[in-house]
């Protein structure tokens, strides 16, 4: 489509501001973003939405006017929501690069005109398939008729026999075929969100083709168009993909299109998604100041029970809660203006992960967040999660489905496809609080939630979390004892027994730790490791003459445990 059909549609609010000789350029695709740099995800050709949110003073239009043209984009439409007018400086910047620049009126979301590019687009260059393209948006399009995803990937399987499935970043299935024989295992699907995550990562421009499982899968970012999921390494850890099962490699460009299209179809979805967790963001973020601040029980219980009902819909009886805390590091080099990647908006991007992890896995869908609210604060992003208050007998009150959280779980299901995402360059560390019954208890789970999150940052890995049953052992001490004391300590008691065993190869190291397991116990102890009693005294009697060490005394027992647990 031509520039100048925008400007026909009174619909889309556009005003044009300068390049009026330029209008014939050719549009073939549309991009959202507030980013200062997008030129990665740039093709040539695009409609460049932008809220200016990027925009900190009047010497930052002119690069980033640079940038979009260098990148060739079609032409540029700036909103007037965060600014009112745009800015004069925007205006010379695009006069002086020749890049055609529109006001977008503040009443027009940017998802109308995506749509109304999308739709126009894909008409013109798929041709027969623009039929397809427009069912699509009128099953996406809100009201009864409107089908979300599922309708949408339930097009592509009628209409051009592909199977395709939308996933979140942790390999969860937000949409697309499921029952026998037609779901992707679950383990197929965190494979397929490890892979998109990590070509993300390397910055290369999708489809990304990978092999899983003997079958080929093409996966198309979705990039959301508001924050979440879009751009830069913070916002990709967030970001869906459409896993589509076959090889792209070969498909003509029409097709491409068609399916990059749908990707932009499914994250206004998500946008309308993100917007639905608005107040649930706020409830959470105005519960987490009056807990900073100091304020009174009451207040917070004031406060809690506003949330509930929200949280929880149908809920009866006052919950229990938890909170979760979680935090992304990253290394590297300051950008231009002296922030270190990571640090610039990594709450916000990291409350948008936090809420992807939080959902269920074992759940499907666009909308299955009821009980999250997630705020951050600085570079952290703080979870409070409503459980259902239990009866004696065990079950909830209001038979409600739901029991607490741990950490392991948490850190089993997001392992996997969030280490592929963070690479060598960062690290995401969790914490999860204890349940707290009241508002008295809400401050003391913020605090056991963050000291959480710091045991688990203080041990190896790429994803790692701590849970608050740690913080009342000896767990918590381990990973705060300096580097060269835990080698010199692990050396002096494990050291002798380990050159014993590779001369003699006795396993004298596997007999010390069933015998310390056995709590030990000489006949529980040997019966775990097949041997006569008579055997394991000597091999305890050697394990004493190497080091020097009683077994019989606690003292050298907590010895040996801690120096196992630190190698």
């Amino acid at each position: 489509m031509r520039l100048r059909a925008l400007l026909d549609t009174d619909a889309l609010g556009l005003r044009l501001l300068g390049g009026e000789d330029e209008l014939d350029r050719t549009v073939r695709g549309v991009m959202t973003t507030d980013l200062r740099d997008p030129s990665r995800y740039l093709s040539g050709g695009e409609l460049v939405l932008t809220g200016l949110a990027w925009r900190r003073g009047p010497a930052d239009s002119e690069p980033f006017v640079r940038i979009l043209a260098g990148a060739g984009v079609a032409a540029l439409a700036a909103g007037e929501a965060e600014l009112g007018d745009v800015p004069e400086d925007m205006v010379r910047a695009c006069a002086k690069h020749r890049l055609p620049l529109f006001a977008v009126n503040e009443r027009v979301a940017f998802a109308t005109i995506t749509e109304h590019v999308v739709r126009q687009v894909s008409g013109e260059r798929a041709g027969d398939l623009a039929a397809v393209v427009d069912r699509h948006r009128r099953l996406m399009t809100s009201g009864p008729a409107g089908g979300g995803p599922d309708a949408v990937l339930d097009l592509l399987g009628s209409d051009l026999d592909l199977r395709a499935w939308v996933l979140s970043p942790t390999g969860r299935r937000i949409a697309g075929p499921h029952g026998p024989g037609r779901d992707l295992p679950a383990e197929t699907r965190t494979e397929l969100a490890a892979a998109h995550l990590a070509a993300v990562r390397g910055g290369r421009r999708g489809p990304h083709r990978t092999a899983v499982g003997g079958s080929t899968y093409s996966l198309f970012p979705v990039r959301g168009t508001r924050g979440a999921g879009g751009g830069g390494r913070e916002g990709a850890l967030a970001q869906w993909v459409l896993a589509v099962a076959a090889d792209a490699g070969e498909w003509p460009e029409e097709r491409l299109d068609l399916l990059r299209g749908v990707t932009q179809l499914i994250a206004v979805e998500r946008d309308r998604r993100d917007s639905a967790r608005t107040v649930r963001r706020r409830l959470a973020h105005e519960v987490l100041e009056l807990v900073r601040s100091g304020a009174v029980p009451t207040e917070i219980a004031a406060r809690l029970r506003v949330a509930a009902p929200v949280l929880l819909p149908g809920l009866t009886a006052a919950p229990h809660w938890q909170v979760v805390v979680a935090k992304v590091d990253w290394r590297g080099e300051p950008d231009d203006a002296g922030r270190t990647p990571g640090t610039g908006d990594g709450g916000a991007s990291v409350q948008s992960l936090l809420e992807e992890i939080l959902v269920d896995p074992r759940t499907a869908g666009t909308e299955p967040s009821d009980r999250i609210a997630v705020t951050y604060a600085g570079d952290e992003a703080v979870a409070l999660v409503p459980l259902p208050a239990v009866a004696a007998d065990g079950a909830p009150v209001d038979g409600t489905a739901g029991g607490e959280l741990a950490a392991d779980v948490l850190l089993r299901t997001v392992r996997e496809p969030l280490s592929a995402g963070l690479g060598d360059e960062g690290r995401l560390t969790l914490g999860v609080s204890a349940t707290v019954h009241s508002a008295e208890g809400l401050r003391g789970a913020l605090e056991e939630a963050r000291h959480a999150r710091r045991v688990a940052a203080a041990r190896p890995g790429r994803v790692s979390a701590a849970g608050h049953q740690e913080l009342a052992s000896h767990v918590l001490l381990l990973p705060f004892v300096p580097d060269d004391v835990r080698r010199a300590f692990t050396a002096r008691l494990l050291d002798p027994l380990r050159e014993y065993d590779q001369r003699h190869r006795a396993d004298l190291i596997a007999t010390l730790e069933a015998f310390l397991d056995s709590d030990g116990s000489w006949t529980r102890c040997a019966a775990r490791l097949h041997l006569h009693v008579n055997t394991l005294r000597y091999r305890v009697g050697r394990i004493e003459q190497l080091t020097g060490r009683d077994l019989s005394r606690l003292e050298d027992k907590l010895d040996f445990f801690l120096a196992l647990r630190m190698s």
